[in-house]
């Protein structure tokens, strides 16, 4: 039997159904590897062996009494984004230390449900704003991978960071993450990793702290794409406490695995040959195109000719409900309160320390294009734009069932190398904003190494409410590149 950390979840179901191990022998594996890679990675801001060995104990208790669920005994990590009972959670924000819910997130409480353990709260950008893990109140993430020859620190991707370079890492089988402008897909693109991000209103946001409500989802990264078929089953679900919440039957996800691209048209967007792109993503992209065909699927230019607006009307409509949402942090009620003379400078004073630059940032340009002279002119036209985007892709989707892009312009960069400009980590969401603006449902899959040595990933974009395609043509895409070698645990002798 190979070193628990290193089976997948489907593989550990089995190995668990069949007694070769238990959940508390699977989750002591994890909680030791946590242990000894999380001071190099940073990946956890709150490991919680305690409760995880607990939740291990009654999961095999469980399953001993034949009541086992679909995760029985699965350790996972849970981004920092969503609210867990009785468990610190802070959005990885000054603002909300030691905010401790009294409730839990609808998508945690789906997955404790069906057995799964806990292994503690994963590191990510400060409300999700950002795109490598480097605006953490908690310090930046440290992905597990390396250059060639280089023992350069580099981004796990953003904002899920902890997320995808926890479950690179072998520190958890699958964890939970969000996607507001590509915050699942582009780190799992960066660690090599499978991560989706389904349609708006699969999953509840119901306990899961806002960025950009109209743009927020949840949704699993994983190392395999059946692996992430088997969470989002859980994961996904109709809830009424969220009014975007949508009521339809979710899918087998599993099933949809291995059903083959045959019959199926992937669409292939010519606007995402953007200027500048690095010939070895354009080679990456090929590739993809050529193993789809090879394994039956049928091939199809597309045009999305508003794709070019997507990046700033992203940055408009974002920042903008990030304003708004952010609003609520005033140190009253919960979290951080710095001392001031009145309630106004109270509120002043623990705005200011309690929010990070990156935030800072956005939600002064979310005031400002909200504000009553430049509404019509920014909010309002960016919303325009996305209705045209929408469009764009509907009409794609009458001749194509799947659009395959490229995940990210390039590999995963050094910490510090892009955070001095703005703009030019903005367009690290170059291929992915567009889903969330269009409310799609989108996959990255590992599809080979950089000439860095490091991974890259190719992008599905699907249908609304067709995650089952993106997991069938995934696990097509997933095949051919066969499995990447896994990163060096160079962390293992870090003192």
């Amino acid at each position: 039997m190979s070193k628990l950390t290193e089976l997948t979840i489907a593989e550990a179901r089995e190995g668990l159904r069949e007694k070769s191990f238990s959940s508390r022998e699977l989750t002591q594996a994890h909680v030791d590897a946590v242990e000894a890679a999380n001071d190099a990675l940073n990946a956890f801001v709150l490991p919680t062996p305690e409760r995880a060995l607990d939740m291990a104990k009654a999961s095999d208790a469980r399953r001993k009494k034949g009541e086992a669920g679909a995760l029985e005994g699965i350790p996972l990590g849970v981004k920092d984004l969503f609210c867990t009972r009785d468990v610190r959670t802070t959005a990885c924000s000054h603002i909300l230390d030691r905010f401790t819910p009294t409730y839990e997130s609808t998508v945690t409480a789906n997955l404790w449900a069906q057995g799964a353990v806990m292994l503690g709260k994963l590191n990510n950008d400060e409300f999700a704003m950002g795109s490598s893990n480097e605006t953490s109140y908690y310090g930046p993430v440290v992905n597990p991978w390396r250059r060639k020859g280089s023992s350069a620190k580099l981004v796990p991707g953003g904002s899920s960071g902890g997320s995808s370079a926890a479950v690179a890492a072998r520190l958890c089988m699958g964890a939970t993450a969000t996607d507001t402008g590509g915050s699942i897909r582009q780190p799992a693109a960066v660690t090599g990793t499978v991560g989706i991000k389904p349609t708006y209103g699969r999953c509840s946001r119901f306990g899961i702290v806002a960025f950009a409500s109209s743009l927020d989802q949840a949704g699993p990264i994983a190392r395999t794409v059946q692996d992430a078929a088997i969470l989002l089953q859980t994961m996904a679900s109709h809830d009424p406490r969220d009014t975007t919440s949508v009521d339809l039957p979710v899918p087998d996800y599993e099933a949809a695995v291995g059903q083959g691209v045959k019959g199926l048209t992937i669409g292939i967007p010519k606007e995402y040959r953007v200027p500048g792109m690095a010939p070895e993503i354009e080679a990456l992209w090929q590739r993809g195109v050529a193993w789809l065909k090879s394994a039956g699927a049928k091939i199809k230019d597309v045009s999305l000719p508003h794709t070019k607006y997507a990046l700033p009307s992203y940055y408009i409509v974002a920042p903008a409900e990030a304003s708004s949402n952010l609003a609520r942090y005033d140190g009253v009620r919960y979290g951080l309160r710095a001392k001031g003379a009145d309630v106004i400078s109270m509120y002043e004073n623990t705005r200011a320390e309690g929010f990070g630059p990156e935030v800072k940032r956005r939600i002064l340009i979310g005031t400002y294009v909200l504000s009553a002279g430049y509404y019509d002119a920014y909010y309002l036209k960016a919303q325009k734009v996305r209705t045209l985007i929408k469009r764009d892709f509907d009409t794609a989707f009458e001749a194509v069932d799947a659009i395959l892009t490229p995940t990210t312009p390039g590999p995963a960069f050094a910490l510090g190398e892009k955070s001095g400009d703005p703009v030019e980590m903005y367009l690290n969401d170059i291929f992915t904003v567009t889903v969330n603006m269009a409310g799609l449902p989108g996959m990255s899959i590992p599809a080979g190494l950089s000439s860095e040595g490091t991974p890259l990933g190719l992008q599905l974009i699907g249908k609304p409410f067709d995650e089952e395609t993106l997991f069938r043509v995934g696990r097509v895409l997933e095949e051919a590149a066969g499995p990447l070698a896994k990163p060096h645990d160079w962390w293992s002798k870090a003192a």
